[in-house]
């Protein structure tokens, strides 16, 4: 089955609604103030307000903020560009997502009640107050600063997807997405994604709902589409289910991606922006309902071989099913709404980053508005090279390569939790290995999300990121009782400090 070709309408209809957002968005900081009830009395700082939007978002704006993380270019592209790839495992994504919001619930109110009474931004602001070492707040914070950058550039390429998919071609696209995510970051601060992350939402949910019920219909209903699939999907070891062989890969993803989700900056941005632990709980209770439109997000991709789609590019399998089965104005609004699904996720990645950056990485009391934007707008260029030079099999590859090097801040900030004789040296000489360990695994494969290992008589391909998380965790533990031992240090000597105030 040939694709259609857009035409003007597909094109006066994405332009319509992509632009009318970063518009609503970038011009909130004009108009917000007439909707402001709050007591004149109530201040922030401009930097706070424009990075963390003034820790003032209620449990609707928060649903929409931290849940929408989970739709992104990350979900309307890679996940079904890897089903149409691979079949079942692509699918990895759904407990992944069941994992993490039990982990978000116990958690991130603690972290939130540490930030507020401290008055953290940032992770690496938490762990400086726990640990009182400048060393692992610089590791952790250019941790979350190099592990953002290729998930920025995932939804870099989402944008330039459908831009591509609408006829145009060469470096126009990337630049297009650029530009667009640049201004719309600049002007909005976290108020303009928050703001339209409502408006993101119900474009996707009108444009997934439309594909899971006309599509089949289309296709002769959904017991033909999976029949019709699986004669379509490429052949490969195992079949297209989970066999034996993909199970440790694919538990090993799921567990990986769900420890590393929310320790990105994005994701604790939006935590951080919430008005109490209670809205924090809240959207954890309800989260899950994201998990059932992402697993008929996955479905595309065997929609599309049911339909014919027949692409070199993994990424362009969604738009050109759309392009396929919908009338082309209809089409245009679902490039807008996978464009603005990338858009707002992408612009809160930059402002996490940038928060970092202002707050721990430059020296202490450098923090402005105009110091953050321009701090953003580094990010969003450093992903950009994310773009053009690594050379990723699938998108959602970007993704996760950054999990792998997030995951290293896991022990500093969540075990740093517990109570637990942790020290910042033994902290610091674990994330370095666990670093070390993961990027060269993945240096060595190609920039695959897993390694292959075998002992005894099993052999399985594990997840990078576990891996290095585990040789992160056992340095700390040995180098921590060496140095305990070798400084013949009583449990006091080594505590972590209980007061977590800002320092600096």
């Amino acid at each position: 089955m040939s694709t259609s070709l857009p035409d003007n309408a597909a094109i006066g209809v994405f332009v319509l609604c992509f632009f009318a957002t970063i518009v609503l968005g970038s011009t909130v900081r004009f108009w917000r103030p007439l909707l402001n009830r709050r007591k004149a009395a109530t201040h922030h700082s401009q930097g706070e307000e424009w990075g963390l939007g003034g820790r003032e978002f209620g449990a609707w704006v928060t649903w929409f903020l931290v849940g929408g993380d989970f739709y992104t270019a990350y979900t309307v592209i890679a996940v079904p560009a890897l089903v149409y790839s691979t079949g079942g495992f692509g699918f990895f994504a759904l407990p992944y997502t069941i994992i993490v919001y039990p982990f978000i619930f116990a958690v991130m109110p603690r972290l939130w009640t540490i930030a507020r009474d401290g008055g953290h931004a940032t992770a690496a602001d938490i762990v400086r107050a726990r640990f009182g070492s400048r060393t692992l707040e610089l590791a952790v914070a250019i941790s979350g600063l190099v592990a953002v950058l290729p998930y920025i550039a995932l939804q870099l390429i989402g944008i330039r997807t459908v831009v591509e998919a609408l006829g145009y071609t060469g470096m126009l696209p990337l630049l297009f997405a650029f530009v667009s995510l640049a201004a719309y970051t600049w002007l909005g601060g976290l108020h303009a994604p928050a703001l339209t992350a409502f408006i993101k939402d119900v474009m996707i949910y009108i444009a997934v709902l439309a594909a899971v019920i006309i599509v089949p219909i289309h296709l002769g209903g959904y017991g033909a589409m999976f029949h019709a699939a699986t004669e379509h999907l490429p052949a490969i070891p195992g079949g297209h289910i989970v066999s034996q062989d993909q199970t440790v890969p694919y538990a090993t993803l799921a567990l990986s991606s769900a420890f590393a989700a929310f320790l990105y900056p994005h994701t604790l941005t939006g935590i951080l922006a919430a008005k109490s632990a209670d809205t924090i709980r809240q959207n954890a209770v309800f989260l899950p309902i994201y998990t059932i439109v992402l697993g008929l997000i996955a479905l595309l991709g065997l929609m599309a071989h049911a339909a014919g789609i027949v692409t070199t590019s993994s990424s362009q399998v969604v738009p050109q099913l759309f392009l396929t089965i919908f009338p082309s104005w209809f089409a245009g609004f679902c490039f807008a709404a996978i464009a603005v699904g990338a858009l707002v996720p992408a612009s809160v990645m930059a402002i996490g980053a940038a928060n970092l950056i202002m707050h721990n990485i430059l020296p202490r009391h450098s923090e402005s508005v105009t110091g953050s934007r321009l701090a953003g707008l580094g990010v969003k260029v450093g992903a950009l090279g994310c773009v053009v030079f690594l050379n990723a099999k699938f998108a959602i590859d970007l993704q996760l390569l950054g999990g792998v090097i997030i995951l290293q801040t896991f022990p500093a900030l969540i075990m740093g939790l517990l109570p637990l004789r942790l020290s910042a040296p033994a902290l610091i000489g674990g994330w370095a290995s666990g670093s070390l360990f993961g990027l060269g695994l993945c240096w060595l494969d190609g920039l695959k999300p897993v390694h292959p290992i075998a002992f005894g008589g099993f052999s399985a391909s594990v997840s990078t990121g576990l891996l290095a998380l585990g040789v992160n965790i056992m340095v700390t533990m040995v180098l921590g009782s060496v140095i305990r031992l070798a400084l013949g240090a009583s449990p006091s000597t080594l505590q972590p400090r209980q007061g977590m105030r800002r320092q600096g």
